[in-house]
């Protein structure tokens, strides 16, 4: 459930590469892939992260003082469904790491809040394997990652990578 050292560095180098304003992350959990993420933003730039679970919160503030980002960091609680839409804000870099069934609402949501040139991550879209396998018929989460992959492919908004980095990592780039 949280991101590793490796995959922690790339989301770092990747954003100081991007150099962004805005990042959007869905799914903050710990607080560690945020920190990652915050490392490459502009000098009066703002990471919004959001997380489901209430009892977390105090764990990532924790964090979030320690990395120093507090003042850049700006924490949400709740579904990120109901608050996207409602962000008056145009992110140059976003993180999907949440629940995977609503990975392409996610994405739906998201890219209404981009530019040309943003980037747009994907987390666990390997989910251990199971995304080349027989995929049970019961197994709905690696059913809608199949989905997603596959519409990232052929999506004409976006060019894609998959990357195998830890639980593989999509990184498109919104045309």
């Amino acid at each position: 459930m949280i991101s590793g050292h490796f995959q922690g560095r790339f989301l770092s180098i990747l954003s100081k590469i991007v150099r962004p304003k805005n990042i959007l992350e869905i799914g903050t959990y710990t607080g560690y892939s945020a920190i990652c993420l915050a490392e490459g933003l502009s000098q009066d730039g703002r990471l919004y992260t959001i997380e489901v679970n209430e009892e977390l919160c105090a764990i990532q503030q924790k964090y979030f003082i320690k990395s120093g980002f507090e003042n850049h960091i700006q924490p949400y609680i709740g579904d990120a469904l109901d608050l996207i839409p409602n962000m008056d804000v145009v992110f140059d870099l976003i993180f999907i790491d949440a629940e995977k069934k609503n990975y392409d609402a996610y994405f739906e949501a998201c890219i209404k809040k981009t530019r040309p040139g943003s980037v747009i991550l994907s987390d666990n879209v390997l989910w251990s394997g199971k995304v080349v396998e027989q995929v049970d018929s019961t197994d709905k989460t690696t059913q809608a990652l199949l989905r997603y992959n596959q519409k990232l492919q052929s999506d004409p908004r976006v060019e894609t990578v998959l990357l195998p980095i830890r639980d593989g990592l999509t990184l498109s780039r919104v045309l």
